[in-house]
């Protein structure tokens, strides 16, 4: 286990501590090595059958802009997630009503987490309704 799986584990528990709590506005993959087709993902939270899932937007540049969406269970956020960092994404940024959470990785490809103000002051509108509050 290198250091890096120490700390994608680190932010990934904090993106569901922040679902769990109902301060997650959402989650995006971006800052990418060199030119590829996958710029970015999004990640909300959608409700299911009365369960809790995830719509995962892939923002895909070929020769034209194509989205694709993937509904995935909360379970399978880090699965889904971590292929993608450092290959293309050096940054994963959790936006949550309490701070702005950013996994970055640096051009050692060490990845760190900081903290920074929160951007949004609301929380997913998913999320929202499906805990109630």
């Amino acid at each position: 286990m290198n250091e890096n799986t120490i700390t994608y584990t680190e932010f990934f528990n904090q993106v569901r501590a922040s679902i769990a709590n109902g301060t997650f506005s959402k989650l995006t993959l971006a800052k990418t090595v060199g030119n590829p087709e996958l710029q970015n993902i999004y990640v909300k939270t959608i409700v299911e059958d009365n369960i809790l899932k995830l719509s995962m937007t892939y923002k895909i540049y070929t020769t034209e802009k194509q989205e694709l969406i993937k509904i995935c269970k909360l379970d399978d956020l880090e699965a889904e997630l971590i292929p993608h960092i450092n290959n293309p994404f050096l940054s994963a940024l959790l936006f949550t009503t309490e701070a702005d959470i950013n996994l970055k990785l640096n051009k050692k490809r060490v990845a760190r987490i900081d903290e920074q103000a929160p951007t949004f002051k609301n929380a997913d509108a998913n999320l929202v309704e499906f805990l109630g509050k």
